[in-house]
């Protein structure tokens, strides 16, 4: 069986200022999800007992492993968009540099792409780790005010 390459183009004309400012979005966006992810080891490390309960073990692990996946990612997709933002010179040199343009064009589309499953993936663990934790958090309160 053979697959097809899906190529997602945008319809509408990237032009230098909305890239800028997508890309400005996007560093805000993953530095806020950064400390959020902070937040969230915090949190882990407040309910590690809880979390490593045999019941609830097998899914904190993953939701642990997956959240310094992310974490990793994060910390190299803000280097990508830095990057990708220093080199926004190229469309508003004022030099007509078609296929340098549109392979920074390309670069572009391909990180909408990219932040694009980043942040779908982050927000379905961000929910898989509020629900563990929140599980955790009602046992806890059932045992004490079972004691």
């Amino acid at each position: 069986m053979k697959t097809k390459k899906v190529s997602a183009k945008y319809v509408e004309w990237l032009n230098a200022e909305d890239m800028h400012q997508a890309s400005r979005n996007w560093i805000s966006e993953l530095r806020f999800i950064k400390d959020e992810q902070h937040f969230f080891e915090d949190l882990i490390k407040d309910h590690t007992l809880q979390l490593i309960d045999p019941e609830n073990f097998p899914k904190s692990k993953i939701i642990i492993e997956n959240l310094k996946k992310l974490q990793k990612k994060n910390k190299s997709l803000i280097k990508k968009i830095i990057v990708h933002e220093n080199k926004l010179q190229v469309m508003v040199d004022g030099i007509d540099e078609p296929q340098k343009e549109e392979a920074y064009k390309d670069k572009h589309r391909e990180l909408i792409i990219i932040i694009s499953k980043y942040l779908k993936d982050y927000r379905k663990l961000k929910t898989k780790l509020f629900e563990v934790v929140k599980t955790a958090m009602k046992k806890e309160k059932q045992k004490l005010l079972l004691k």
